[in-house]
């Protein structure tokens, strides 16, 4: 299942989505955390320290590496220099697994250790003093689009995203790439804000959301956010005296987490769980063409020097059978 966590800034997005990680580690089930949020601090709440968060290898730092993986043995594309960020899978692309070894999982991913229980962590990578004036974020999370893209995953496994905040989701189509997302909102205007604004770009692709309530400090907090999210609320997290400790780096076992923000997360999970039924991979496939066509014609053709639409293989539908050829 790919789970996304959204939100604007300072509403608790990384917060929430580092408990339902560190839940489903809990649960034994199999993890991809992604951080693909500018501030990347994914890696701290889910308590490495700050010399190990900065040594996570950037995923953008290893995009030929990535493209050349996956493209694989596809005829429709020559060279992985003629890969963008959308290049769907076909015939021939090698796929991801969420439980396998690869070389791009070697590159890019470091496992980290919760209460006993190991999760798969990667990250996009910082947005760096050389950036500044000369480059865009989305085009370093172009290198998580592309490995969502040839992604294949099962029930009770988890690709967990942590998205960069607010609106800036749907600078990409990677926001239609999720069986899930889950929408941090506080009991604010500007909270509740950012909610309509994603379910009104949402809207025309189907993309399931539902809200939770996060800083929830009573009936009224909680009766606001009814009335402004009304059924997509879907739960809410109160304070946590257990947060408040990881934030200060001295986090106690996750089992000693408040119950009622267990339950929080339990909810979550059975609502991810449930959206697995609802799979229609044949409409996966055909939004990722759309934004790869658009994307082509808007700067990738361009950019490339080769007309991007012919590597769109018609016959081919990403599902959890399709094949994938060994590396050579």
């Amino acid at each position: 299942m790919k789970i996304a966590f959204v939100g604007k800034g300072g509403s608790g997005k990384t917060t929430l989505s580092s408990l339902f990680i560190r839940h489903l580690a809990a649960s034994r089930v199999p993890v991809i955390a992604v951080d693909a949020d500018i501030n990347q601090h994914l890696g701290a709440a889910l308590g490495l320290d700050e010399a190990e968060a900065a040594a996570l290898p950037a995923m953008g730092a290893h995009l030929p590496l990535i493209k050349n993986y996956l493209r694989g043995s596809n005829p429709r594309i020559p060279s992985s220099e003629s890969m963008i960020k959308t290049t769907p899978p076909g015939e021939g692309s090698r796929l991801l697994r969420v439980g396998e070894d690869n070389p791009v999982y070697d590159a890019c991913v470091r496992t980290v250790d919760l209460d006993g229980a190991a999760v798969r962590l990667m990250a996009t990578g910082p947005f760096t003093e050389a950036d500044l004036g000369v480059a865009c974020y989305h085009s370093k999370v172009g290198a998580v689009e592309l490995c969502l893209n040839h992604l294949v995953d099962g029930r009770e496994e988890y690709v967990v995203v942590d998205m960069t905040a607010g609106s800036d989701s749907f600078a990409s189509g990677m926001f239609t790439r999720f069986d899930m997302t889950f929408l941090v909102a506080e009991p604010t205007r500007k909270g509740v804000a950012v909610y309509r604004q994603y379910k009104e770009y949402a809207r025309d692709f189907g993309v399931p959301l539902k809200v939770v309530g996060n800083k929830v400090q009573g009936p009224e907090d909680l009766a606001f956010l009814r009335d402004e999210a009304g059924d997509d609320l879907l739960t809410t997290v109160g304070h946590s005296d257990w947060v408040r400790a990881m934030e200060k780096g001295r986090p106690a076992r996750f089992d000693h987490l408040e119950e009622a923000n267990r339950h929080a997360l339990e909810t979550l999970h059975h609502t991810a769980d449930a959206a697995y039924g609802r799979r229609d991979w044949e409409r996966y496939t055909r939004q990722m063409v759309h934004f790869h066509l658009k994307n082509a014609e808007s700067w990738g053709n361009a950019k490339t020097g080769v007309d991007l639409a012919a590597q769109v293989d018609p016959s081919f539908v990403l599902s959890e059978g399709a094949a994938t050829p060994q590396p050579a």
